[in-house]
């Protein structure tokens, strides 16, 4: 009996032992060492590290406006971004799970912004912002086009915003076809013959079935929005003056430009913190609505 319970544990970390393996070198024990750097002064580069204990965290909530001047950014960037993309994703959902002869084409065309990476969406957008809407504002003369889109603090908030959405949104449109194909047509047919109209239908029976859904999509979209980098990066590198800096650019210039690691691990770590609290709020709130069909 002994020896078929050790059999099975050989067993068991044949198959899980390299997995387990590869994510603590990838993730656990960088994450335990961001711990230990985020309470030194560490310049990411020499030898020498010395213990400051919570002078990093003190210089943070004393002595950093950049810091919350970039996560308040942030903040306003999420709570637009979260609401637009799944609303946007939900109603392209909604859409296109109706018998439309191109729905399959529409489809694809509306995820693929998801499968360009961030970089070079936020390049090329970049471009299309300069000289596309410049070439449609001498065309059409609508000032809409003549907008200082990446060149003003607010503009270039909005520009940011537009192509997140534009990217994002297709993704969380699939997560939503499947949860909306799966809602019982016996329940919708039993609505349309009690003459409940079509958004008493999609308010009061198809989003609280899709519940489980949204709360996916949520989590994503808090999830992207919050460490959005890349399109920061290309769009607007965080100007003008720092107007358009997320926290994670904040993080990056920190660390990696001005060479002050455990400063810029300290500020990651207490916007890991953050970012947990927020998304288990957010995952226990959206499951308590949750309903079964």
């Amino acid at each position: 009996m002994r020896g078929h319970k050790l059999s099975q544990f050989g067993q068991q970390l044949f198959f899980v032992g390299p997995a387990v393996l590869f994510f603590s070198v990838v993730m656990i024990i960088p994450f335990l060492m961001g711990m230990y750097y985020s309470f030194t002064d560490w310049n990411g580069v020499s030898g020498n590290v010395s213990w400051v204990g919570i002078d990093n965290f003190k210089s943070i909530f004393t002595n950093d406006p950049d810091f919350w001047s970039s996560f308040w950014f942030t903040v306003r960037f999420t709570l637009l971004g979260v609401v637009l993309t799944n609303v946007v994703g939900f109603f392209l959902a909604y859409l296109l799970t109706k018998p439309l002869k191109t729905r399959n084409m529409l489809r694809t065309i509306f995820f693929m912004p998801n499968v360009i990476g961030g970089l070079l969406l936020g390049f090329i957008w970049q471009f299309i912002f300069i000289k596309g809407f410049a070439t449609l504002g001498e065309t059409t003369g609508w000032p809409f086009f003549n907008l200082p889109w990446l060149g003003d603090a607010t503009t270039g908030f909005w520009a940011i915003v537009m192509v997140f959405v534009w990217q994002s949104s297709g993704y969380l449109m699939v997560i939503y076809i499947a949860s909306l194909s799966n809602v019982s047509k016996e329940v919708l047919e039993a609505a349309d013959i009690d003459g409940a109209s079509p958004f008493q239908v999609l308010r009061n029976i198809v989003v609280p079935l899709i519940m489980p859904a949204v709360t996916i999509g949520l989590f994503l979209a808090i999830s992207w929005s919050f460490k959005m980098f890349d399109l920061n990066l290309s769009l607007t590198k965080g100007g003008p003056f720092k107007s358009t800096e997320s926290v994670a650019m904040n993080i990056y210039n920190e660390a990696f430009l001005n060479n002050r690691y455990g400063l810029g691990t300290a500020k990651a770590l207490l916007f890991f913190v953050i970012v947990a609290v927020i998304t288990m709020i957010q995952v226990r709130v959206t499951k308590s609505k949750e309903v079964e069909a």
